[in-house]
């Protein structure tokens, strides 16, 4: 549908429903249940339309632009990638009482083994000019009975086509928290009927983090390798508020020495 400039009409029409809603919001505490059941009905779906219109203009109208692919890159690097959930809008954008296996996009799942879930998270829009990537990721984490709690993210299938020993992976990534914690990095790589795993704990407590995987030290068959993962491990997430506000990915050949 192409729509046009509002016109005098649209706008008396617009201020109306103002008017109606903000009469409905003053004696909604006196209505009669039944007329209010059916005004919060009304408001429910007026509400579901008015929130998709100002998700997509937000994200379209907030720097940095959706869909940007200024990632940092290390001299020599053959391969470099933002995973969906930083790079664009995911459906849907949240998720509150988040269950194990639960995924945010297509390319991230969180795991966790806690009996009653008290966590959400919720794909947010970055607005900072220090910030390179368009969306970030918002995780709070209440009451929380569980051993573990991570976030998986698949790596696509270009990340290992050529991948070799003499390759390292770098993450860098940009991290918020409210308490201090601990949070791992490990990198899972297939080959045939094995895998190969290599884990480096983050740095946190500075602007830009950012870790190293060095494939020469694992058993990798160059010749079988099928997939990669990262398993990002958060240690003692009990009450606090994690915002990893960018996530990138990068490869390239150790220096020859």
């Amino acid at each position: 549908m192409n729509l046009k400039r509002e016109t005098f009409l649209d706008r008396i029409l617009i201020r109306r429903a103002l008017a109606h809603w903000h009469r409905a919001a003053r004696l909604a505490d006196r209505m009669r249940l039944g007329l209010l059941r059916a005004v919060r009905d009304d408001a429910m779906q007026l509400r579901r339309e008015i929130d998709r219109v100002l998700h997509v203009a937000d994200a379209r109208l907030t720097l940095p632009l959706i869909g940007t692919d200024a990632i940092r890159r290390p001299m020599g690097t053959d391969w470099a990638w933002r995973p969906e959930l930083w790079h664009g809008p995911v459906v849907p954008a949240g998720h509150s009482g988040l269950l194990s296996r639960a995924m945010l996009g297509s390319e991230a799942t969180v795991f966790h083994d806690c009996p009653v879930s008290e966590l959400t998270a919720r794909q947010i829009r970055n607005r900072r000019e220090t910030d390179l990537a368009p969306y970030g990721l918002r995780m709070d984490v209440f009451r929380f009975d569980g051993s573990f709690l991570s976030l998986v993210l698949d790596l696509p299938p270009d990340a290992v086509q050529g991948l070799r020993l003499n390759h390292l992976i770098r993450l860098d990534c940009k991290v918020e928290v409210e308490r201090p914690l601990e949070i791992f990095a490990r990198l899972n790589v297939r080959h045939g009927p094995n895998t190969e795993q290599v884990v480096r704990e983050l740095p946190l407590g500075q602007d830009d983090v950012w870790v190293d995987f060095d494939l020469a030290y694992t058993k990798i068959n160059e010749k079988r390798v099928e997939k990669a993962w990262i398993d990002l491990i958060f240690e003692g997430p009990e009450m606090n508020q994690i915002v990893i506000r960018d996530l990138t990915l990068s490869r390239r050949p150790r220096a020859e020495l």
